[in-house]
């Protein structure tokens, strides 16, 4: 169903702005902005991505620098604020499973799935970005604008990508293919 500014896919409230708005990364000039971002809050974490992280974290601290496994070993990877499960970052600044790759920020768990070297892929709510998952009765799917990713929006625009487009892997990860597919007729129905 599809109201003013959203589109209903069973439980899941999508914001228009995820199919209307165009992005694809850029990281050769973001550098990976949305990994070290200065904030006290890290990335949203489920139960049970903490408990699947445990498991395979001997593998992806071979991809951490000495900083990031003493922070890990001091504090943890992961701390409940206020009710919410995060990452933790170092120096309120870099998640603790950014790795560089040059100039730029890369996670390491991401790298560790990649280099089939474990079977879990980072956090949904990173693979997701820059879609945020509010709930409310249900998930509700927003876009979540930074300035620090304005060169993707331009990206996107030039590629013809739309949010939905660049973060299918992500929401199939999420919500699986029959999901994805009425989000992609609902969309062609506006």
């Amino acid at each position: 169903m599809y109201l003013d500014n959203v589109l209903q896919i069973d439980d899941v409230t999508v914001r228009k702005d995820i199919i209307d708005s165009h992005f694809v990364c850029d990281l050769t000039k973001c550098k990976g902005a949305c990994c070290t971002m200065e904030s006290e809050y890290g990335a949203p974490l489920k139960k049970e991505e903490i408990e699947e992280i445990e498991k395979v974290l001997p593998i992806v601290r071979e991809y951490l620098s000495p900083k990031h496994i003493k922070e890990i070993e001091a504090k943890g990877f992961w701390e409940d604020k206020e009710g919410e499960l995060l990452t933790r970052s170092v120096n309120n600044r870099a998640c603790v499973f950014v790795y560089y790759e040059g100039e730029v920020a890369k996670c390491a768990i991401e790298k560790a799935y990649k280099d089939g070297k474990i079977s879990c892929n980072k956090p949904i709510s990173c693979h997701l970005f820059p879609i945020r998952v509010s709930r409310f009765g249900g998930d509700i799917l927003r876009y979540e604008r930074i300035p620090e990713c304005h060169d993707a929006v331009e990206n996107g625009v030039k590629l013809k990508v739309t949010i939905a487009d660049f973060c299918k892997e992500s929401l199939l990860r999420l919500y699986g293919p029959s999901w994805f597919e009425k989000l992609q007729v609902a969309r062609r129905r506006k």
